[in-house]
């Protein structure tokens, strides 16, 4: 059986773990540890050792990033840790499992990000709809700060880390970094303009680490364990393990941690196949905003590395499965539908051309697209592509569309041919 150190102690009953509890399974041994002995350069060196690479979706090694952080007697101050626990990908249900289920390890992640960055003030940013997530959260929170896990002088150190919960606006633009600390802010949820980055001007122009919820909660199994037995558990030289998704008309839609590197077809093993009388036709691998894979990338890698390599991302690795007797077109339609609507309206590639993409997928999808349609949806996968925009929405958009326009040629082409959709009628 595989290492599962991310869920091992989730309670089974949908409960979450108690204080007590994540004590006696070894919680907040870690931050006994760091603040023991340890000094922040040590902690951020251990996790770069291990490979740990953001589980946000972009894969950027987490050691690196807090490595841009200045350090020293001169460094700005105070500097924040802010935890996006924002999660609005479709298709996307990992960060849930462990928000509910072991907030601890999520606060001990954060105390020893927070250490490692020399953070006193760290948020937990949350989606609005995880009202579970939020009421639990702020039970532990609670917890951790009776047992002095958090405040002044935890654990008689001399470090103090602050650490408070803000319900997110409900907005998908909010789990880009920049969106996200805006909205922290009480500002409108727009990115901002890359450099400065985060690291050094964040949340109110000091230094900011923003880390996933799957990230921060990787950081106390690495120093309990140390960076070898890390990479030892992963099946690729980026270290650990994933929380992988399965989702869409296959027998047992759910979620499992394996060892990263996991394949496509070991997860639709576990998912039970595809439901009787369905045929596998396509795979976005990581999240609504990643390009189709096919059948044919059953024995795939889902890692950082690999994917790529295949023509996708492996995103937040949570797969959305296509099967035979559903129309492409109207998937297309419903996720741009969803970007469209999710457009924060700070740039006009993405402002304008999502919801004219909309209406042109709804003309094919509904039999009154003309055959200049399909051109104009290349033309705008273009327009709205990588460095064509402010931020990463519209070409995360473009990535389903473009690579279904290449893959499911014919379908496009066949609900303007018969004016109708093949699958309505």
């Amino acid at each position: 059986m595989s290492e599962r150190p991310l869920t091992e102690h989730i309670p089974t009953d949908g409960s979450a773990l108690s204080l007590k509890d994540y004590e006696r399974v070894g919680g907040y041994a870690a931050v006994r540890t760091a603040l023991g002995g340890l000094q922040p350069a040590d902690v951020t060196q251990c996790v770069k050792d291990a490979g740990l690479r953001g589980r946000g979706g972009a894969g950027f090694p987490t050691g690196v990033k807090w490595a841009l952080v200045p350090m020293g007697p001169e460094a700005a101050k105070p500097k924040y840790l802010v935890v996006n626990a924002d999660e609005m990908e479709p298709g996307t249900f990992k960060d849930r499992w462990l928000l509910e289920g072991n907030p601890h390890q999520l606060i001990e992640g954060i105390i020893l990000a927070s250490f490692a960055i020399q953070a006193e003030i760290s948020y937990i940013f949350l989606r609005g709809e995880y009202t579970v997530a939020q009421e639990r959260i702020e039970h532990a929170l609670h917890e951790a700060y009776e047992a002095g896990y958090l405040g002044e002088n935890i654990l008689g150190s001399g470090f103090n880390l602050g650490t408070y919960l803000h319900m997110s606006i409900g907005r998908y633009i909010c789990g880009e970094e920049t969106a996200l600390l805006n909205a922290l802010e009480g500002k409108r949820a727009t990115p901002r303009t890359k450099p400065p980055f985060p690291q050094i001007s964040g949340l109110w122009g000091k230094p900011t680490i923003v880390n996933n919820v799957e990230t921060l909660c990787n950081i106390p199994h690495i120093i309990n364990k140390g960076a070898d037995w890390y990479k030892s558990v992963s099946k690729t030289p980026n270290g650990g393990t994933k929380l992988y998704g399965v989702s869409g008309k296959v027998k047992k839609p759910g979620l499992w941690e394996l060892p990263l590197g996991a394949t496509v077809g070991e997860l639709m093993d576990l998912a039970g196949g595809m439901r009787d009388g369905l045929a596998l036709r396509g795979i976005i691998p990581g999240g609504a905003s990643t390009d189709f894979l096919g059948p044919e990338h059953l024995e795939l890698q889902m890692d950082f590395d690999t994917v790529p390599k295949a023509g996708s991302r492996m995103g937040t690795g949570t797969m959305i499965i296509l099967d035979d007797k559903t129309c492409p077109v109207g998937m297309i339609r419903n996720l741009t539908q969803f970007f469209s609507q999710e457009s924060c309206g700070w740039c006009t590639p993405c402002r304008d051309g999502l919801p004219w993409l909309e209406k042109t997928l709804a003309a094919i999808d509904e039999g009154s697209g003309v055959p200049d349609d399909i051109n104009h949806l290349k033309r705008h996968v273009k327009l709205l592509g990588p460095g064509m925009t402010f931020c990463a929405l519209a070409p995360g958009a473009m990535a389903p569309l473009g690579s279904a326009l290449t893959r499911f040629a014919e379908d496009f082409e066949r609900h303007i041919r018969e004016k109708r959709c093949p699958w309505k009628n």
